[in-house]
């Protein structure tokens, strides 16, 4: 999947195509594997706070589970965000995975503490139109705090996709008290509390659905690729 998608852009490149232009493009996604146990983390931790705020960028901490039997469990681990490491790694071919990681646009991984390589990847996101501005996505709040999901592509898309619904809560501090860690405070930014699946779409018809959501946690749609591929286009409502 992913040897289609750098196909697409070369030949993209080659024939001088490029996705109709959009009035605001989709910002680039930015998925951070942490843990409150892990000591190569807290630089990572400290780095992704400059990404939390930023308008071109939807950066989402996920704290994965898998470090919790050194001493300290992660408050915001799940098993879920370890899974989804996972799945990233074998997607890839890789059968281990590492903290810090963090996952760009769907298609790039690096270091995560790694200041001057993020950079320079997310900024290399930002210079493609394809394949983060192949589907114009909007999210409209309604009546009642529900959230109406819409999404067409310019152009079809030739394969399906997955429409996924992410939350994230702002900031917390946390003063760790075991592990690795043990003793430091620690600023988390865009603690993602729920990841879940609003289905899969054909990427030919449009896709609209209302959600109902709850609570103060920031709302994020990000559209990605089957088999943890490309992420095609994200919007967030905070």
């Amino acid at each position: 999947m992913r040897l289609a998608y750098r196909l697409r852009v070369v030949l993209c490149a080659m024939l001088g195509l490029a996705t109709p232009a959009m009035a605001q493009h989709s910002p680039v996604v930015v998925e951070l594997f942490t843990s409150q146990g892990c000591a190569a983390c807290p630089p990572a931790d400290k780095l992704f706070e400059k990404l939390a705020d930023r308008e071109d960028v939807i950066a989402l901490g996920l704290h994965v589970d898998y470090w919790d039997y050194i001493g300290w469990a992660d408050s915001f681990g799940q098993t879920q965000f370890s899974n989804r490491q996972k799945s990233y790694a074998r997607a890839r071919g890789r059968a281990s995975v590492y903290t810090p990681q963090m996952i760009v646009g769907g298609i790039d991984e690096v270091k995560g503490s790694a200041e001057p390589t993020v950079m320079g990847t997310i900024n290399e996101h930002l210079a493609r139109s394809y394949p983060r501005d192949s589907v114009k996505l909007t999210l409209t709040t309604e009546s009642g705090g529900d959230v109406t999901v819409e999404a067409v592509a310019h152009d079809g898309l030739a394969y399906a996709v997955d429409v996924q619904l992410v939350r994230y809560r702002d900031r917390e501090r946390v003063d760790i008290m075991g592990g690795e860690n043990n003793g430091k405070t620690v600023l988390y930014r865009n603690i993602v509390t729920s990841w879940r699946s609003l289905g899969a779409w054909d990427g030919v018809s449009t896709f609209r659905q209302r959600v109902q959501v709850e609570g103060d946690d920031a709302v994020v749609v990000v559209i990605q690729e089957q088999g943890h591929g490309p992420v095609l286009a994200a919007a967030r409502r905070r």
